[in-house]
């Protein structure tokens, strides 16, 4: 299988300015492999370090020691020593990331907002607008709320719109940071058939879920972060 995910010796400390220069490390010389068509879910407890590594992953964190390689087509590419503007090529077309909250612009409608990742690709308008509806529908979102901004909507509403515009494109790489957190069980369940999906098509997840179902629904491997 292809290596889509390659962590080496990955080590990342935090230092608290704030209280005298303390520092802590939250990852401790990590290794990780994740090839196409798989779904690693992130476990451990609290301050094991899950979120720091997945930001890493998404060069939100510079990690102090070690590498991290995506796949962009036939290169790999060491996101630790790669120039922003590869960083943000990556997060176009390769590196898809869905958080646990809703960053948008304000006033822009919710329809603009899950079409837009696919629209900077150029791909055309009504292929985007027909791709990021359907998304919507599967996703519970009601149509009368598609030209409302969603910076008012619930946050099960917000996180509904979060996970259509991060599905949005078919990314070779999706980081998913508890994307079910605030979903009911129907909603879940949609979540499941998402990943699943992308997996079928060749997609390398690495994900965080507290909720165990959609784990177990998910995961082709449980990787314990105090274990590695």
């Amino acid at each position: 299988m292809t290596t889509m995910i390659e962590v080496k010796g990955v080590e990342k400390q935090f230092t608290l300015h704030n209280q005298g220069g303390a520092s802590f490390d939250v990852l401790k010389g990590n290794d990780l492999s994740v090839t196409a068509g798989e779904c690693v879910v992130l476990h451990g407890q609290s301050g094991a370090g899950k979120s720091t590594l997945l930001k890493a992953l998404y060069a939100n964190y510079k990690v102090n020691n070690g590498s991290i390689s995506l796949r962009d087509g036939e290169e790999l590419v060491d996101i630790t020593t790669a120039l922003p503007r590869r960083i943000i090529a990556l997060r176009e077309r390769t590196l898809g990331y869905v958080s646990q909250f809703l960053r948008v612009i304000p006033r822009v409608p919710t329809l603009q907002v899950v079409m837009q990742p696919l629209l900077d690709l150029g791909e055309e308008e009504a292929v985007c607008e027909a791709k990021a509806k359907e998304l919507l529908s599967r996703l519970n979102v009601p149509q009368r709320l598609w030209t409302l901004a969603p910076s008012t909507f619930s946050g099960g509403e917000q996180q509904r719109v979060n996970i259509a515009r991060g599905f949005i494109v078919d990314y070779p790489i999706l980081l998913l940071d508890e994307p079910t957190a605030s979903l009911d069980a129907a909603n879940r369940r949609v979540v499941v058939e998402l990943i699943d999906e992308a997996k079928q098509r060749g997609a390398a997840i690495v994900g965080i879920f507290h909720d165990e179902d959609v784990r177990e629904a998910v995961a082709d491997r449980l990787v314990d972060l105090r274990a590695l």
